[in-house]
């Protein structure tokens, strides 16, 4: 078991990203503590002190990954008792000999306040008014209209498209009041065939999930969840609609499987 910190005058968000996607690589067993927001003398010392508190308790020198833009504050934290990565210097001086200008640091740029801001926030509140089929007459401003039976991921993947990357999402859930015996494209979606984007999953992960919710029911049963996801399976082949078994996906793969095969345009910071 190894500690790493995840730093950062800002919201810690990169340095989270890219110390996860360097640790992810190795077969250790990391406990992870993120410090956002370490913004001044005072904070920065108070993390000094929890890190070296950590050294003395293990014995291992716990790993720092930073993206400090105040110098001081980041001399302070760097000060302590552990082997710290600064993703921000190792590029900057490369990057900025390439684009032939300095870099001008200022916290909070990366995550804060942009143009591209106010897409996320109609795309979160299109995607809540758009949820389970509860609203067809808004297709038209829809990016992208999510379909699969129910439990396949379809809520949580178009709300993580609407909060990381400002695209509208709907998600249209195939029932049985859609007639599964002869599982048809229903008329509110003809019209928007070119937006949508169908989910499945393996029957066993179904028939897992649905047992949560309704376990010992018709509509968690292993027969119902296999002949749902067949049918589906068909129309999405009949109908030419593109689709992914997100089985072993997390949400995160799922989107971004979407978007490699959509190509639609990201509002992502």
């Amino acid at each position: 078991m190894r500690s790493a910190f995840f730093i950062s005058d800002g919201t810690a968000l990169t340095a989270e990203a890219f110390g996860n996607a360097l640790l992810s690589m190795f077969p250790v067993k990391i406990k992870p503590v993120t410090l956002a927001f370490v913004d001044s003398e005072q904070k920065a010392q108070q993390a000094c002190q929890r890190i070296n508190q950590v050294y003395q308790e293990t014995g291992h020198k716990p790993l720092i990954f930073h993206t400090f833009v105040n110098t001081e504050i980041k001399g302070i934290v760097t000060s302590a008792n552990a082997v710290s990565y600064d993703f921000l210097d190792h590029f900057i001086a490369p990057v900025a000999a390439e684009l032939d200008c300095a870099a001008q640091p200022k916290t909070h740029r990366t995550h804060g306040i942009h143009n591209d801001y106010d897409f996320r926030i109609d795309a979160i509140n299109y995607a809540l008014a758009n949820d389970d089929g509860s609203n067809l007459s808004n297709y038209e401003e829809a990016d992208l209209i999510l379909v699969g039976v129910s439990r396949t991921g379809k809520t949580p993947t178009s709300l993580y498209l609407a909060l990381q990357y400002g695209i509208k999402a709907a998600n249209y859930p195939f029932t049985e009041d859609d007639n599964m015996e002869q599982l048809k494209l229903p008329e509110s979606l003809k019209s928007y065939r070119h937006k949508l984007f169908g989910l499945t999953l393996d029957a066993d992960r179904l028939h897992h999930i649905r047992s949560k919710r309704r376990e010992g029911s018709r509509y968690a049963s292993m027969a119902q969840c296999r002949f749902e996801l067949q049918q589906v399976e068909n129309l999405y082949r009949r109908e030419a609609i593109p689709f992914i078994d997100s089985t072993r996906f997390s949400v995160e793969e799922i989107a971004a499987k979407i978007l490699a095969e959509t190509n639609l345009e990201r509002h992502r910071f």
